[in-house]
């Protein structure tokens, strides 16, 4: 090109320049799909939408000055549809539990084109509670046993299928149990209905069913021995482009993991009313010894649990391969947790485990319609607690024990009550349990409910 055309090129981008003015911002699309009706999620979804936390905590500087994200949230009511959304190309982020995390990677992998990344844990229990198995109130079924030539339902590909399959194998019911798959609304409903012989399903429908009354539960998923979490991954192109996009979905996820751990009743009753799930459901999952723990670290008892999960996937289902080395990056993480002041090394080796009898902890609470929730020093108090506000007309919404054997927290109304030969009232997740325990240390049964009589 000689000068004369160079300046003629020169003064026409000028021109251009000076009447179309300067470049148009850069929108970032931010897709999460996650699961608003799911615990060990939330704050991973809703209350990121619900309390705007993700504008609070995106970049806003640098490269990222004049950014214009359109955040969009996608509500599922399990992990697999997540995980197509994400193939398509119409999700960045997907919020799941750890069997449709280990397909997700598995499956992103085998394209050999596209990559996710395990990035962050939203909610976690360690023992597997938040995973279960009912069945109707009234059935007679008591035991997995029990269900040899019956059907059971369960949202395949979910956190509770990957259960199913597992204690199925392990009770040698896999060829004597009909599986059926069916959403978590319609297991609920068909349970109601006495439509359907059993359902498993993940955190909090068997709650859900117990507080509603229509269902009894057989199986927890503690007995299962392997830890149950739910987590976030991110298409690994989005992250490479946008990492500190990432980190400020990882900080707001941060926030919304404290916002619910600072106050647990207002974030059950928030939640409550943005998902529908009842708030006495989630102050389960959410209240001190409650169901879920929300913390994020990815710890060695994840990937451990994964890897597990992972070969038993592939044995029962042939899933592909998953090289967990490149899957599992928590880069993003340890940045987030840098930059607010939070100590990530030590939240890795800080795992909650649900005990009997934990220091601090009183055994017993109500939660009065007015009053608010009060703790109890002893179980007995609670349940003469309970018999007097019934008797002078005190609304309840709910009460809360701790099984004796694990530690985990249940409803009042679905825990089985000992008196122990000591005097002292005890509280067993599993009638059998309780059973147990008065053939071995004496005792008697208390009929919840109506107890007080019995106390003296």
């Amino acid at each position: 090109m000689d000068n004369r055309n160079s300046l003629l090129a020169t003064s026409l981008l000028g021109s251009v320049l000076l009447f179309s003015g300067p470049l148009a911002a850069e929108t970032i699309r931010i897709g999460i799909g996650h699961q608003s009706m799911v615990t060990n999620t939330v704050s991973g979804g809703i209350v990121l939408e619900k309390l705007d936390l993700l504008n609070k905590h995106l970049p806003h500087t640098g490269k990222y000055a004049d950014a214009d994200y359109r955040i969009e949230f996608r509500d599922y009511d399990s992990g697999p549809p997540i995980t197509n959304q994400m193939l398509a190309g119409k999700l960045d982020f997907g919020v799941m539990g750890d069997y449709p995390l280990i397909v997700n990677g598995a499956k992103f992998q085998a394209t050999g084109k596209q990559q996710t990344r395990f990035i962050a844990v939203t909610g976690y229990n360690l023992k597997g509670t938040g995973n279960g198995i009912v069945v109707p109130k009234d059935s007679p079924v008591q035991s997995l046993a029990d269900l040899a030539g019956k059907s059971l339902s369960t949202p395949v590909g979910s956190a509770a299928w990957g259960m199913t399959l597992k204690v199925l194998r392990d009770a040698g019911l896999s060829d004597k149990v009909t599986l059926v798959n069916q959403s978590p609304p319609v297991g609920a409903a068909n349970i109601a209905a006495g439509k359907i012989d059993a359902h498993a399903d993940f955190c909090p429908w068997s709650e859900i069913m117990e507080f509603r009354g229509t269902a009894r539960k057989i199986y927890d998923g503690s007995e299962a021995g392997i830890p149950t979490f739910h987590g976030i991954v991110v298409r690994d192109d989005f992250a490479r482009q946008y990492p500190e996009v990432v980190e400020g979905v990882l900080k707001a996820t941060l926030a919304a993991q404290q916002w619910i751990s600072d106050d647990p009743r207002r974030a059950a009753e928030k939640v409550a009313e943005w998902t529908g799930v009842e708030k006495e459901v989630l102050y389960l999952y959410f209240s001190q010894g409650g169901i879920s723990t929300m913390e994020a670290s990815i710890k060695p008892q994840w990937v451990e649990a994964m890897k597990y999960d992972h070969a038993l996937l592939q044995q029962e289902m042939q899933i592909p391969d998953l090289d967990f080395a490149a899957w599992i990056d928590d880069r993003y993480l340890k940045k987030a947790y840098a930059d607010l002041g939070l100590d990530y090394a030590a939240a890795v080796t800080s795992v909650v485990s649900p005990t009997p009898r934990a220091a601090g902890r009183k055994p017993a609470e109500i939660w009065f319609a007015e009053q608010g929730i009060v703790a109890y020093d002893s179980t007995a108090a609670m349940l003469a607690a309970e018999a007097d506000a019934e008797a002078s007309g005190k609304a309840i919404n709910a009460t809360y024990v701790y099984d004796n054997l694990t530690g985990l927290k249940l409803f009042g109304k679905t825990a089985y009550l000992v008196k122990d030969a000591s005097g002292e009232v005890l509280a067993f997740m599993k009638k059998s349990d309780s059973e147990q325990h008065i053939a071995q240390h004496g005792g008697s049964t208390l009929l919840t409910g109506a107890p007080v009589a019995m106390l003296d």
